[in-house]
């Protein structure tokens, strides 16, 4: 099949375990040169990708807060990052699949992306079912995929919000993870997310490629761009403390880097 076709079905699997085949058989097909890549055909876009009856997804501020200090804690916190990595395999899809017309290499690097997402789900589910549970036991939210939908009219602002400011906000976040994971000695989930973090280093680069990119095939300054869209769009405040070292490795200027530290 075409690759658009190869997306759309992977995006509208709604088992986990069958949308991480579908996306490591297509990243598979797609190295052996078996999908016709199609890049410029229009494509209707999904805006539903396919989702399991669990988890319960309720508004952000009724999640409850995740310890990392009992088994019950630490299972609740692994199951939050796996539903990042699970809508993180559909927004990876969908920015390949939504946005027609752009270089071959963009949708090489989209495709990277959701296998490895698919892995990191993988990883976080097995590490999961040793805490005596799995995806779908803890209540979740959609906020990830409505800013898929928030910037799905544009790959110039979908490459700012998603991998440049939800994505690096990961970032941000894990060193403060492992050392809870330290804490409570889970060791293998400390080993989990250095993979984790290594990976989305190299996602927020692809983001950070691409936002260049699009900005300078339309005479615009990055930075600046950047910034405008975080206002225009009202996404999720930045917020110190800043993986400085992270988002350096995965394109942050440092204008940027330095606008950043004095948040």
């Amino acid at each position: 099949m075409d690759l658009p076709q190869r997306l759309a079905d992977c995006l509208c699997e709604r088992l986990p375990a069958n949308k991480v085949a579908c996306v490591h058989a297509l990243q598979a097909d797609w190295l052996a040169g078996r999908v016709a890549p199609d890049i410029d055909i229009e494509r209707a876009p999904i805006d539903h990708p396919g989702q399991p009856d669990q988890p319960a997804l309720i508004p952000p501020q009724q999640v409850p807060r995740r310890r990392a200090d009992t088994v019950a804690g630490r299972a609740a916190l692994v199951h939050a990052l796996a539903h990042i990595e699970f809508n993180a395999i559909n927004l990876a899809l969908d920015a390949a699949h939504r946005f027609a017309g752009m270089p071959p290499a963009y949708y090489a690097d989209w495709l990277r992306v959701a296998d490895e997402e698919a892995l990191h789900f993988d990883l976080l589910n097995a590490h999961l079912a040793t805490l005596g549970h799995t995806y779908g036991n803890f209540p979740a939210h959609n906020g990830l995929w409505e800013m898929a939908l928030k910037t799905a009219h544009d790959p110039l602002v979908r490459m700012a919000l998603v991998p440049r400011v939800l994505e690096a906000r990961g970032l941000d976040a894990t060193p403060l993870i492992v050392n809870k994971l330290k804490a409570a000695q889970d060791q293998h989930m400390v080993e989990i997310l250095g993979v984790i973090e290594r990976d989305e280093i190299g996602h927020v680069a692809i983001g950070s490629h691409w936002f260049a990119y699009l900005c300078q095939a339309r005479g615009l300054e990055p930075e600046a761009t950047f910034r405008q869209l975080l206002v225009e769009y009202d996404a999720p405040p930045l917020k110190p403390p800043f993986n400085l070292e992270a988002r350096r490795k995965a394109g942050f200027s440092e204008p940027e880097l330095d606008w950043l530290s004095q948040l």
